[in-house]
């Protein structure tokens, strides 16, 4: 398996952003260059495990929100994430989604019961 790590650093530079600190000031908070800390956010570098924890520490985050999209077991954290969309959502947005979210489910479950037959 293969880390998406533009993912993990989205991931990061959505949490520094909501941390309200600048890419300088985490950088400095976990012992990295900036130019480092800049190729972390745009996914351009793999982060080490050790700057990855250093990262979600600083950030007040778990390892498991950085790596969510690389989690096959994320839910809590997808779960947020589609809250969090959900949230800024007209009432008419909300239906639309509802609808489509109901159709992808659908489509999933059939094309997992037919690619499961023997």
């Amino acid at each position: 398996m293969e880390l998406d790590y533009k993912a993990i650093g989205k991931r990061i530079k959505i949490a520094r952003i909501k941390a309200d600190l600048t890419q300088e000031q985490l950088a400095e908070n976990v012992s990295l260059s900036v130019s480092h800390m800049s190729n972390i956010e745009t996914g351009t570098t793999k982060v080490s495990l050790t700057a990855l924890v250093s990262i979600a520490n600083a950030l007040s985050v778990s390892v498991d929100n950085l790596l969510a999209d690389n989690l096959v077991s994320a839910r809590p954290q997808l779960e947020n994430d589609v809250q969090q969309v959900l949230s800024k959502c007209s009432p008419y947005e909300l239906h639309v989604i509802s609808g489509l979210c109901k159709a992808a489910l659908e489509t999933l479950r059939t094309n997992e019961r037919f690619l499961n037959q023997p």
